[in-house]
């Protein structure tokens, strides 16, 4: 018989959607997503996006779900108690699920899930993209440090994106063959068709945007926040034109840096143009217009934009706060990895590339290659090879 899986997560996520589609349509499983809210568009445009939307591809098609009824207030904010959902209770109770599947531990929700399962005998999956190399205040450091090994060690399963988060689960005390890598990923086949036609439209994509079709072009896509810091990119830009006249920036997003961002760019003459936000049907043609993405991030969990820019076929560079970094990047070859906040690095590797056409094209061949390695399909497996450990008969093996 299929195994019984119930999905628990804050709300619908544009990655996450393909990822449950595939699990349900895997023979083997019976699966159902508790979703614990229901963002409207404002609430959306305030979680850093900078302006009111609605996703313009189907997140809730091809799978079971329901939102459940939360009772927070306010709701809907990344704060612990503002996802409030008692319902899952009974859910758990009553489902006869093999096991649960929690996206995260951040919130109430999550902990009345985790509870209920311990109580029910439930088996607990747990999937985090969290690490160790997110700065974080000593006090905070101190009481994670006391309290996180007397709750991850007890998760029948620790879903792993990839290698920090691995480390951060064996860390905090999870035993190594309870760790199992169900990794970040994007649609890439779902891609495929848009990336082949937008291939073939470049030059209209870039007069649109009013791009040189000769420079080469430097993306930047992401929130324009702090966090993201969009400033190093414009930065970066600014340099490595004074060293190249043949290179220019691409910047996909909005947020409140932006008037920063573009002042500086429109004082100082920076080759620079701002896209305002693209919903996700229009990003495949930010990454076609332009040769490669900068992603100078301070606390990216993982940054599922390097996947996405890679299923383009093209190199990264990132950060060395950036999650996906040792999974994905490959000095060289598909991308490069600088310290955080070091424009001098980002306007050296831009000017490298702008000046070897041979070698950003290999890189973006390697690119391409190695993100096949991360498809959806593999994320989905992961799942199955949980349960088959931890709720079959069979030995636990680890298959990070």
């Amino acid at each position: 018989m299929p195994y019984n899986l119930a999905i628990v997560s804050t709300h619908p996520i544009q990655y996450h959607a393909p990822w449950f589609r595939g699990l349900a349509a895997h023979p083997d499983l019976k699966m159902h997503v508790y979703y614990c809210h229901k963002a409207t568009p404002e609430e959306q445009g305030r979680a850093g996006f900078g302006v009111a939307f609605d996703w313009d591809v189907p997140l809730l098609r091809g799978y079971p779900h329901t939102f459940l009824r939360n009772v927070a207030n306010p709701v809907g904010s990344s704060r612990f108690a503002r996802f409030d959902n008692p319902e899952i209770k009974n859910i758990i109770r009553q489902g006869q699920f093999d096991a649960v599947l929690i996206n995260g531990w951040h919130y109430k929700s999550a902990w009345q899930a985790i509870w209920t399962c311990w109580q029910s005998k439930v088996k607990v999956m747990v999937r985090s993209d969290s690490h160790l190399h997110t700065p974080r205040s000593l006090p905070m450091r101190l009481a994670k440090s006391f309290a996180y090994p007397c709750f991850i060690p007890r998760f029948d399963a620790c879903l792993a994106v990839g290698q920090w988060s691995r480390e951060y689960f064996l860390h905090y005390g999870a035993s190594p063959e309870r760790i199992f890598l169900v990794q970040h990923a994007v649609d890439i086949n779902a891609m495929e068709g848009d990336v082949d036609h937008l291939r073939s439209t470049r030059a209209e994509l870039r007069q649109r945007w009013s791009l040189d079709p000769h420079a080469t072009t430097f993306v930047f896509v992401g929130k324009f926040t702090e966090t993201k810091r969009p400033m190093d990119f414009v930065r970066a830009v600014s340099e490595a034109a004074k060293r190249d006249a043949a290179v220019q920036g691409l910047m996909v997003g909005d947020g409140p840096l932006r008037n920063v961002c573009e002042d500086f760019a429109r004082t100082r003459h920076v080759p620079i143009t701002f896209t305002g936000f693209l919903n996700q049907s229009q990003i495949i043609g930010g990454y076609i217009a332009a040769d490669a993405l900068v992603l100078p991030s301070a606390g990216e969990t993982w940054g599922l934009v390097v996947n996405e820019a890679m299923a383009c076929g093209r190199p990264c560079f990132v950060s060395d706060r950036v999650g996906c970094g040792p999974d994905l990047i490959e000095a060289g070859r598909t991308g490069a990895i600088f310290p955080l906040g070091d424009v001098d690095a980002i306007a050296s590797f831009m000017t490298g590339l702008a000046r070897d056409p041979c070698h950003l094209a290999l890189m973006s061949a390697e690119a391409r290659r190695k993100i096949q390695k991360h498809s959806m399909q593999a994320a989905v497996e992961g799942v199955l090879q949980c349960l088959y450990a931890i709720a079959g008969s069979g030995t636990l093996v680890c298959n990070c």
